[in-house]
């Protein structure tokens, strides 16, 4: 079939969030990070590496830790200069490396995990193996090495949950949030974010349409309904830092996102990358994977507090010594009263897509010389 890239008439959407939700550049406060230790997990990813960048200026060192010895190479090359970088190749399922990585370190950012969803459910052992033992190494090693505060990089697949990589999310939320109340005296504290699509970063729709496009091939959609939320990789990596500033522990910081059907981000790229007509194959919906997904969970949202920009999920367990002063904190803060489903939600139109990808630069690396070299 070929599609042409015009705009069409939208159906009506419930319960729209005001307003333009993603800022071009959140600054954030990187003040607790300052003259500190950082050590980030997964550091040769798109989030680690975004991480890297912003921390680099202001912590007294960040170790990067990866098991992609070529990646992790490259980031160092790339990123050394900005301050104090230590490479340093591990893998998270080792327990007695950690505790090596850990030591002296005052924040930790976990963004390493296993996180492809069709990949996942003909891969499930491994999963478990890196993104919840991994986890939980993660949890047991700060805890002995007396770190002060732990972020870990959740998904919005975490809510209700159709996939093996969403499940894993979801549970390492649970570790993540038990980790915070069974701390006992330890100074320790874990929080959480939950990323919703993070548009550009590798693998993701937005350089597989890229390709397909520039190289003249037909665009894969798996379904005409299909939709997403969207955040930048630099919006991604504001909320984690933000995260880290806010946090007492036991939280779980969402950005409010706006929503796309694919099929619409799809027709704009067509038309910035110059191809104003391109055939679309329908694959259909891989093994485990949702036509929409969703931000806060039917159970959570009598207990999500929105903070303006963002969204913060409570511990379920409003009585224990970490879920009261978080509570009194934001005695003031409004709960959630509208439910944050992709497919339900107000989806941008066309011409909004084409302006957030222009303002976020989002094509760029596709539209210079060399694109696909």
């Amino acid at each position: 079939m070929c599609y042409s890239a015009h705009p069409r008439g939208r159906r009506p959407r419930v319960n729209a969030p005001g307003g333009n939700l993603n800022q071009a550049k959140t600054m954030v406060d990187l003040e607790y990070v300052r003259d500190k230790v950082v050590l980030i997990t997964g550091a040769a990813g798109t989030i680690g590496g975004a991480l890297a960048e912003r921390l680099l200026p202001v912590a007294r060192a960040v170790r990067c830790l990866d098991h992609a010895e070529t990646e992790l190479f490259f980031l160092h090359q790339k990123l050394g200069h900005l301050g104090s970088m230590s490479p340093q190749l591990g893998d998270i399922r080792d327990l007695d490396r950690l505790r090596f990585a850990m030591t002296g370190v005052d924040v930790v950012f976990h963004t390493a995990a296993l996180k492809h969803v069709g990949l996942g459910e003909y891969n499930p052992f491994e999963v478990v193996q890196t993104n919840l033992q991994g986890l939980n190494n993660i949890i047991r090693g700060a805890l002995d090495m007396e770190v002060d505060r732990v972020i870990f990089t959740s998904s919005d697949k975490s809510v209700n949950p159709t996939n093996v990589m969403g499940a894993s999310k979801m549970m390492g939320e649970r570790l993540v949030i038990a980790a915070n109340e069974i701390r006992g005296r330890k100074r320790t504290r874990f929080g959480a974010v939950r990323f919703g699509n993070v548009i550009g970063s590798r693998g993701s729709v937005v350089p597989i349409f890229a390709g397909q496009l520039l190289r003249g091939e037909s665009l894969t959609i798996t379904h005409d309904e299909m939709t997403r939320y969207i955040m930048t990789i630099d919006e991604a990596a504001s909320l984690v830092i933000e995260a880290g500033a806010r946090m007492r522990g036991g939280e779980i910081f969402v950005t409010k996102m706006r929503a796309v059907l694919i099929r619409d981000l799809a027709a704009v790229m067509a038309e910035a990358l110059g191809k104003k007509k391109y055939d679309v194959v329908r694959t259909g919906l891989r093994p485990g994977e949702k036509l929409y997904e969703e931000l806060i969970t039917a159970e959570e949202a009598p207990r999500t507090l929105d903070l303006e920009r963002l969204l913060m999920v409570t511990p379920a367990t409003t009585s224990s010594d970490v879920s009261r002063p978080l509570l009194e904190d934001h005695a003031e803060a409004p709960r959630v009263t509208k439910e944050w489903n992709s497919a339900k939600d107000t989806l941008m139109t066309r011409a909004e897509i084409a302006t957030y990808l222009t303002e976020h630069k989002i094509l760029e690396p596709f539209t210079t010389p060399g694109a696909l070299t």
